[in-house]
């Protein structure tokens, strides 16, 4: 596939030459003011979120090393705003300043690889070599299958974290890194899964998107009834409204809240369940961190917060009725191996998800021997201090013979 810059450059749409502005604008003022803040670490997420690794290792950088100039971007639309503004310094994303900061920071941390003011001008110039900066890439899920879009010629990312050691093996092996530019470190928000509690009532349904029903044209009335006819939306909607999901939901005194990922949520109204022990929760609306923490449990199909429920040692249950699809037009096979590597049962069909429910259910949510050996060895490291990890890598990084994080040229 075509990469060169003047691809890159086609990338770029509309409304985001105002960013271009911005940036030329910014850069030679940002010159003069990294003098006066040499050591800027600017962490960010999303542009309206703080729930992920930037946030948590953000909330250790002021609790842990406050003497470390740290400052967190955010859009004030966001509700985490005022979270993130009471630990710390923030600035608007997007915005001039964002870009000021953003040029002039020693090293930018983010768990997006989008994370940056604005990420079709960056990605062109950055990826490119035409501008070089420092940027340390925290993740925001453990990484199981091959995905090209973060291997190492399109990002030109100066540390990749990973979290577990088959990952961190694969990333390292495969995705092109120079040596030592990919660490394993374990996922920030990690630190907290030790002391969360979980609510034993509570089921978490949280399927992944499909790209090929995010990216459908058309008007939105043809888009809606292409996704009513999908397998996707077919297979979720059955299950939700299933007879027998409900009268064991009843029975065993549960509740459901059903979360689709957030490239879904053009579709979720569709989604409908009259049964007051199921919830329908908007991507907007869910804080899936908090729904994470909070549930006792997770059906999937292969959303990688399966990661956070492993490393909770929390039981999964994986409903895979499309996977040779899903391999073919969505993502292509990694180094995990749902059959070899799964932590919990994987169904099919509704009927073997609905047997493989009633028997965890049965047993008081007792996971398997085999899937607790599993947990084990994926998640070798496991204690309290990835934060702490990240922090004196990040250190490293910025203590490396150039601290000169802008070179254009």
């Amino acid at each position: 596939m075509d990469d060169s810059f003047f691809t890159r450059l086609t990338r770029i749409r509309p409304n985001d030459i105002l960013h271009i502005f911005k940036f030329i604008s910014a850069w030679p003022i940002a010159c003069i003011y990294r003098r006066l803040r040499r050591h800027l670490w600017l962490l960010c997420e999303y542009e309206t979120e703080a729930r992920d690794n930037a946030f948590y290792l953000f909330s250790y950088l002021r609790e842990k090393q406050p003497q470390i100039d740290a400052v967190y971007a955010i859009s004030h639309r966001g509700k985490d705003f005022y979270k993130v503004k009471s630990l710390g310094e923030v600035v608007e994303y997007g915005s001039w300043k964002h870009w000021l900061y953003y040029i002039a920071a020693e090293i930018n941390i983010s768990s997006q690889k989008g994370g940056k003011p604005n990420a079709a001008v960056c990605y062109a110039l950055e990826v490119s070599g035409i501008w070089k900066n420092k940027r340390a890439f925290l993740q925001h899920g453990v990484i199981k299958d091959d995905l090209p879009f973060l291997h190492y010629k399109k990002t030109r990312m100066r540390l990749f974290s990973c979290a577990a050691k088959p990952e961190y093996e694969f990333v390292r092996d495969t995705f092109g890194y120079p040596d030592n530019y990919v660490r394993y470190l374990g996922l920030c928000r990690f630190d907290i899964l030790h002391t969360v509690q979980a609510d034993p009532n509570l089921i978490l349904v949280a399927p992944t998107w499909r790209n090929y029903l995010y990216f459908i044209k058309g008007t939105p009335g043809n888009q809606s009834q292409e996704f009513l006819s999908s397998d996707y939306y077919q297979k979720w909607d059955s299950l939700i409204n299933s007879p027998q999901f409900l009268e064991l939901i009843h029975r065993y005194g549960k509740r459901v809240i059903f979360c689709p990922h957030r490239n879904m949520q053009s579709y979720s109204s569709l989604f409908i369940c009259s049964d007051p022990a199921v919830s329908i929760l908007p991507w907007e609306q869910a804080d899936i961190t908090d729904l994470i923490h909070q549930a006792t449990m997770l059906i999937t199909d292969y959303s990688s917060i399966f990661m956070d429920f492993a490393y909770m040692k929390r039981p999964i249950l994986y409903y895979q009725f499309d996977f040779k699809k899903f391999r073919k037009q969505h993502m292509s096979q990694g180094y995990f191996d749902y059959h070899r590597d799964a932590f919990g049962p994987i169904c099919e069909n509704q009927e073997q998800l609905l047997i493989e429910l009633t028997v965890l259910l049965e047993r008081g949510c007792q996971i398997d021997a085999v899937y607790q050996e599993r947990q084990r060895q994926f998640f070798p490291v496991y204690d309290q201090k990835n934060c702490e990890r990240t922090y004196m890598a990040i250190k490293e990084v910025c203590n490396e013979t150039s601290n000169h994080t802008f070179r254009f040229h």
